[in-house]
C-alpha cells in the first residue's frame, strides 16, 4: 500500500489526525480556536470583469503554530455557476507572480473560463497574504527602489554590481525593520495553508484548480500536502520544483528562457506586414537582435529623454521593456514602437507604464517577501559577480540580471526549513500545459516539474511562445484539451504535443 492510500484509508478514520500529518502543523480544536468563520459575500464586480463577481474577508492566523493569536484578513472573491444544474464543484484560480491578484485574475479570466466549463463550477480566487486587499505590509522603500528595472536587479553597464550590493543591503535592512509579522509570513507555505482555509469556508470536500506560472508552484505544494483535498488540478507554465532551486533558480532560468523566446519577436519585427505600421525593425530576423543590444548598448552610454519627466529610457529598462513584452505576442507592437522612438533622435520615448513609475510600497514588499522567505538565498558578493560576468557573456539579451544578486541575500529573517519537495506519492490527477518558447517558466524547468510528478502528472506541450497557455497565449488544441479535463475529467493517456493544425490528443480514463 503506498503512503497515499495509506492516508487516504487513516483519512476516513480520523480527519482530525491526518490534517495534523498532511499539513505541519495542528489544526485548530473545534469551535474554539479561529476556525473559519461562514464568508459574508458582497457585490464587488470589478472593471471590465462579470457583472456577478463577489468578495468576502477570510479570516487567518497570522501564524498557523498559534492559530488563536493575531489574525490577518485575506481578500477572496467568487464568481458563481450560472448553470446551478450543471454544477460540479469549485474552481480557484491561483494567480501568479509571486504578488499577483486572484481577485483580479477572476474579473479578468473568470467569464471566458465560465464559458468554457459551461459553469461545471463555482469560480473562486483569493489575494495572497500581502496582496491587493488583503493584509499588507510595508517595507517602507525610497521610491527610486521601487520601479521594476531596480527590482530585478540589472548590473551596470559594464557588467559592476555594486550597486546593486548596496541596494540590495539597503532594501533587507528596511524590510527588517518596518516588516513586521506580517511580512515574515508571507510565504508559499502559507498561501497553501490560506488556501486549505477558504476550501474549509467555502464546506468544500475537494477543490479544482488552475494554477499559472508562480501559481503553478503553489499547486504543486498544495497538491502535495493536501492531495485529498485535490480534484482536478491544472498546472499552466511550470517552473522548476527542486526545493534547492525555487524562487532563485526561476529566476536564473529567464537567461536562457528570452533567448528561446527572442526569435519569436524578431521573426515578428522583421515581417514585411509590419511596414504599414512603421513597426518593421530589419529586413530579416537574424538582424534584429544585434540591432536591438546595438540600441541598448548605446542607451547605456546615453540615456535617451522620455515622455515620463525625470525617467530617462536606459539600457537595462529597454531590456526590461523586453522581458515583458516577450510574456505575449500581443505585447510585439509596443515593443517595436519603443525601439524605433529610441531610434529616432527627434523622438521622446513613450515608456511603458510599468517601467515608467515606481510599484507601490506595499507591492513591491509583497513580490520580495515569498521570494525572500521562502528559501535561503547565497550571500556571497564574490560569487554572484563571477556568476553576473559569466550569464552576461552567454546570454547578453539578459545582461547577467537573472543571476545578480538580490535582497533575499542579506534578508534577515530567513527560513529555517527547506522548501516542499513534489513527488509521485498521490492522485493521478494533475494536467500540465506548457509553452515550448516560455520566456519565464522555460521548458526545460517545466520538465523538471512533470519529473517530480511522476505518474501523478500528464503534460500538454504547446509549440508556442508566451508566458501562460489556457485561454491566453497558447493554442486552441490546448485549450480544447483542458477544458475536456476540467469538464469530464479525460486527460490524454501519455504525454502529447498539441498544435492547431491537430485534433486533439486521444483521452484516456484519468
Amino acid at each position: 500500500m503506498t503512503s497515499y492510500a495509506r492516508r487516504a484509508l487513516l483519512l476516513s478514520l480520523s480527519a482530525t489526525a491526518v490534517a495534523a500529518t498532511l499539513t505541519g502543523f495542528a489544526p485548530p480544536a473545534p469551535a474554539a480556536t479561529g476556525a473559519p468563520t461562514p464568508l459574508a459575500w458582497r457585490p464587488c464586480a470589478q472593471p471590465g470583469g462579470p457583472a456577478g463577481q463577489e468578495c468576502a474577508d477570510l479570516a487567518v492566523p497570522v501564524d498557523y503554530r498559534h492559530p488563536d493569536g493575531p489574525q490577518l484578513t485575506v481578500a477572496v472573491s467568487r464568481l458563481r455557476s450560472d448553470r446551478p444544474a450543471a454544477r460540479r464543484g469549485t474552481l480557484l484560480l491561483i494567480p501568479g507572480g509571486p504578488g499577483g491578484s486572484g481577485v483580479q485574475r477572476l474579473a479578468q479570466k473568470g467569464e471566458a473560463l465560465r464559458k468554457a466549463t459551461a459553469g461545471a463550477y463555482d469560480l473562486v480566487g483569493l489575494d495572497p497574504r500581502g496582496v491587493g486587499g488583503s493584509t499588507t505590509a510595508s517595507c517602507g522603500l525610497a521610491p527610486a527602489d521601487r520601479y521594476l528595472v531596480t527590482l530585478r536587479s540589472w548590473p551596470s553597464p559594464d557588467g559592476d554590481i555594486t550597486g546593486n550590493v548596496a541596494r540590495a543591503r539597503r532594501v533587507a535592512d528596511a524590510c527588517h525593520r518596518n516588516g513586521g509579522a506580517v511580512l515574515r509570513s508571507i510565504s508559499t507555505a502559507n498561501e497553501v495553508r490560506d488556501i486549505d482555509r477558504f476550501r474549509q469556508a467555502l464546506g468544500e470536500r475537494k477543490l479544482s484548480a488552475w494554477g499559472v506560472s508562480y501559481g503553478t508552484y503553489v499547486g504543486a505544494v498544495y497538491a502535495q500536502k493536501d492531495p485529498q483535498h485535490t480534484d482536478r488540478w491544472v498546472l499552466d507554465s511550470s517552473g522548476d520544483p527542486d526545493p534547492a532551486r525555487v524562487e532563485r533558480g526561476w529566476l536564473a532560468n529567464m537567461s536562457a528562457a528570452a533567448d528561446d523566446r527572442f526569435p519569436d519577436f524578431a521573426a515578428w519585427a522583421a515581417d514585411p506586414a509590419r511596414d504599414k505600421d512603421g513597426l518593421r525593425l530589419a529586413a530579416r530576423p537574424e538582424d534584429v537582435r544585434p540591432r536591438f543590444l546595438a540600441l541598448a548598448a548605446k542607451l547605456d552610454r546615453a540615456a535617451k529623454e522620455s515622455s515620463t519627466p525625470t525617467v530617462p529610457l536606459t539600457g537595462n529598462m529597454l531590456r526590461q521593456a523586453l522581458q515583458n513584452a516577450l510574456y505575449s505576442d500581443t505585447f510585439f507592437a509596443p515593443l517595436a514602437r519603443l525601439v524605433q522612438q529610441a531610434q529616432d533622435p527627434a523622438a521622446r520615448p513613450d515608456l511603458p507604464a510599468d517601467l515608467a513609475r515606481p510599484l507601490p510600497d506595499t507591492g513591491a514588499t509583497g513580490i520580495m517577501a515569498t521570494l525572500c522567505n521562502d528559501v535561503r538565498w547565497p550571500a556571497s558578493v564574490p560569487a554572484h559577480r563571477r556568476a553576473v560576468a559569466a550569464d552576461r557573456a552567454r546570454h547578453p539579451l539578459t545582461a547577467g540580471m537573472p543571476v545578480n544578486i538580490t535582497p533575499c541575500s542579506f534578508w534577515k529573517d530567513a527560513p529555517d526549513t527547506r522548501p516542499t519537495r513534489i513527488t509521485d506519492d498521490g492522485p493521478s490527477n494533475v494536467l500540465m500545459l506548457q509553452n515550448l518558447r516560455d520566456p519565464s517558466t522555460p521548458y526545460f524547468g517545466a520538465l523538471k516539474m512533470r519529473q517530480a510528478f511522476g505518474d501523478r502528472a500528464r503534460l500538454v506541450t504547446l509549440d508556442h511562445g508566451g508566458h501562460g497557455a489556457y485561454l491566453a497565449n497558447g493554442t486552441a488544441c490546448g485549450d480544447r484539451t483542458v477544458t475536456t479535463f476540467l469538464t469530464t475529467g479525460r486527460r490524454p493517456a501519455h504525454d502529447v504535443r498539441c498544435a492547431d493544425r491537430a485534433t486533439p490528443p486521444a483521452a484516456g480514463a484519468r
